[in-house]
């Protein structure tokens, strides 16, 4: 204890005089609640991208690769790589392409001359289909995802991916692989997002989220938008309000290709790795939901043994990510809760110390847009993540930034997670401006009821300053900061107790610091279920 004490004194001196102004940790929380006023020079309202943007087009012919990813698998050695081949279709009679009529091949090694290894994998197309008069049905592109195993940990590989056969290869990309577990090995940076769309907003926050170089890119949800469109392209800032007698709620599933080929310098480099969202329920024919979502993206749910990609797990360094789908079964008796106890128990945090953990409606929110949404599944889960001693939360779903302090079951808590709502990417349904504490904007409890995400759990308060009321009347304690704007985070872990968070704003279409903070683990006095020796903390 003594030890521990002194290293975190050490540590609060080197950062007070390395920092021309100091940075707080969460060891000086918790803290009285900040708002920082909306800035009405920002561009609130978000324009999408359209489709004759450059950066939208394809740029490649015939079955050549496009729409490039990377993704991670469950540790640093291996990595999924996904790409689109062919065009797709949208229209009254569309054919879908053959995913067997072109191979899925990557060839990859250290060096750029010659790729030494070889790996292939699998092709899948995927449809959405209306079953109503006058709706254009879509039929993607040939989808690739080819999984490489045997690589080497933080090591730059190159690769090529297509098909040789025909002539149709990749240009040669590039990506690092994470860490290997341990206390002493992180990425360096980690950038978090939500809710982002593709608009002018969009394209400023990945310019200044690629600025800062990260290793890892985490997506909590809601990607394209594709469902503020009707299937003839046209689209809304709200879909209910401009199309309300739709049969069916429709998307417009060619902004999923615009949104692969704007990210793809991004994310053919970086990995990134995501979740679902509400806007990726995109219901079509035969009640199938979900469907883009789980077609596009490469997910790790058989190596971590979820088999599902609406929640799975994955370690990058001395990090362990907990990934998890809110708009499907949370409960207790469910699958996704059983899988959720069987990892949280795999835990090693002799090897990963830090457990993060991300969806994305958040639980903790003080604004009127989605406020107590998620309550059910609040209820359902959080004792289980609190017992193993999560660390961090991520969430997306309301357009606007906040950080709370740590909190367990709404009360203040040294040992709860710092829950941090980062759903302000750049989406075209705007930022979230107003408070559910300012007079007139508690909502009435009924209407917080959202059928996508489960059942009705929001009631008043029990406990504490706002017991017996649905509202708070003022920034609730655990909220420690908030501000709308569109913005982007970048995590850095230091060491086996430290991590520094930074939200950058964007202003102006420039990237300015909006809130900064040390998280600090405090293993000692916050024991989880799975205790670690007291003489390994000597050893961090």
């Amino acid at each position: 204890m003594t030890f521990w004490r002194s290293f975190v004194f050490a540590i609060s001196i080197i950062v007070s005089f390395t920092d021309a102004k100091r940075i707080p940790s969460t060891l000086d929380g918790p803290f009285d609640p900040v708002t920082v006023p909306y800035d009405v020079s920002l561009r609130g309202n978000a324009v999408d991208l359209p489709d004759t943007d450059p950066r939208v087009r394809r740029r490649v012919k015939g079955f050549a690769p496009e729409q490039i990813s990377v993704s991670l698998s469950v540790n640093y050695d291996s990595v999924w790589i996904s790409w689109v081949t062919g065009e797709f279709q949208i229209g009254d009679n569309i054919k879908p392409l053959d995913p067997n009529s072109i191979a899925s091949l990557v060839r990859y090694g250290r060096s750029r001359f010659p790729l030494t290894h070889e790996a292939t994998g699998y092709s899948l197309v995927y449809n959405q289909l209306y079953p109503f008069e006058g709706l254009q049905n879509y039929t993607s592109g040939i989808i690739h995802h080819v999984r490489l195993t045997g690589l080497k940990p933080n090591t730059l590989y190159y690769y090529r991916c297509g098909d040789p056969s025909i002539s149709a290869m990749s240009g040669i990309y590039h990506f690092r692989t994470m860490p290997a577990s341990g206390p002493r090995s992180y990425p360096k940076r980690i950038a978090v997002v939500g809710d982002l769309g593709l608009t002018y907003n969009t394209t400023d926050t990945i310019s200044h989220l690629t600025k800062n170089e990260p290793d890892l890119v985490l997506l909590v949800g809601d990607v394209t938008y594709a469902n503020l469109y009707l299937t003839n392209g046209t689209g809304s800032d709200c879909y209910d309000c401009s199309f309300p007698h739709t049969p069916i709620h429709e998307t417009y599933q060619p902004r999923w290709d615009y949104w692969g080929r704007f990210m793809q310098s991004l994310i053919s480099k970086t990995p990134i790795m995501v979740v679902e969202g509400n806007h990726e329920i995109e219901e079509q024919a035969g009640n199938q939901r979900f469907v883009a979502y789980s077609s596009r993206f490469a997910f790790p749910s058989k190596e971590s043994e979820s088999f599902s990609t609406f929640y799975y797990s994955f370690n990058a360094g001395g990090i362990h990510f907990i990934m998890l789908g809110a708009y499907i079964d949370y409960n207790k008796s469910g699958e996704q809760y059983k899988w959720l106890e069987r990892d949280l128990a795999n835990v090693d945090r002799s090897m990963t110390p830090w457990l993060v953990a991300a969806w994305h409606a958040p639980w903790y929110s003080s604004y009127k847009a989605h406020y107590k949404e998620a309550e059910c599944m609040r209820m359902a889960m959080e004792e289980l993540l609190y017992g193993y001693g999560v660390d961090i939360v991520f969430n997306g779903h309301v357009h606007a930034y906040e950080r709370s302090n740590r909190v367990y079951n709404n009360t203040l808590d040294p040992c709860g997670p710092v829950h941090i709502t980062i759903g302000d990417g750049g989406n075209r349904e705007k930022m979230a401006l107003e408070y559910a504490d300012e007079p007139g904007n508690c909502p009435e409890p009924l209407s917080t009821y959202d059928p996508s995400i489960g059942g009705f759990c929001a009631r008043n308060f029990t406990s504490g300053p706002a017991a017996g009321k649905f509202c708070w009347d003022r920034q609730p304690d655990y909220s420690a900061f908030r501000e709308s704007s569109f913005g982007h985070g970048i995590l850095e872990v230091k060491n086996v107790t430290w991590a520094l968070w930074t939200w950058y704003r964007n202003q102006d279409s420039n990237s300015e610091v909006g809130d900064q903070i040390y998280i600090v683990r405090q293993p000692d006095i916050c024991p989880v279920l799975h205790p670690l020796p007291k003489s390994w903390f000597a050893d961090s």
